[in-house]
C-alpha cells in the first residue's frame, strides 16, 4: 500500500472482503475497549485497544495485511490511518462490529454481542457480569 497523505480517508472493506482476507492470512485487530472485547468480538481477532496501539504495534506483522475494527468505525479509522502511514497494508472493516452483528455473523464467546462504548457502558457491563 502506498504512503497515504495525512488527511487521507482510510481504505474500507466490506464484511465479505474481510472474511476473504482473513481466510487468506490477514490479521484482524479489535481496537475497542476491554469491556467491549469481553462482551463479544469477531472470531480470530486480536485485542489491542486503540490507546495501546503505539506501544503494542510490534504485535502486528508488517508483512501481512491487517484489518482493524471497532464498534462503528471511528477508532478503527484512526488505527488504519496511523498504520498505513507507517507502511502497513492496513484497512478498516466497514460498519465495524455493529455491521457484523447486524448481518448475523458469529461472535466469540458464543452468545457475544456488541457492547456500548464509553466509561458509563463499562460500568454497566461490569455490574451485569457481577449480578
Amino acid at each position: 500500500m502506498a504512503d497515504a497523505p495525512a488527511d487521507a480517508t482510510p481504505k474500507t472493506i466490506s464484511r465479505a472482503e474481510a472474511r476473504e482476507m482473513v481466510e487468506a492470512g490477514a490479521q484482524l485487530v479489535d481496537v475497542r475497549a476491554e469491556h467491549e472485547w469481553e462482551t463479544g468480538h469477531l472470531p480470530g481477532a486480536t485485542h489491542i485497544p486503540l490507546a495501546e496501539l503505539s506501544a503494542r504495534v510490534e504485535e502486528i506483522d508488517k508483512d501481512r495485511p491487517v484489518i482493524f475494527y471497532c464498534r462503528g468505525g471511528n477508532r478503527s479509522s484512526m488505527a488504519t490511518t496511523a498504520l498505513a502511514e507507517a507502511g502497513y497494508d492496513a484497512v478498516k472493516l466497514s460498519e465495524g462490529a455493529v455491521g457484523w452483528e447486524e448481518e448475523g455473523l458469529p461472535f466469540e464467546p458464543e452468545g457475544g454481542y456488541v457492547a456500548e462504548s464509553g466509561e458509563a457502558a463499562a460500568v454497566l457491563e461490569a455490574r451485569k457480569r457481577a449480578s
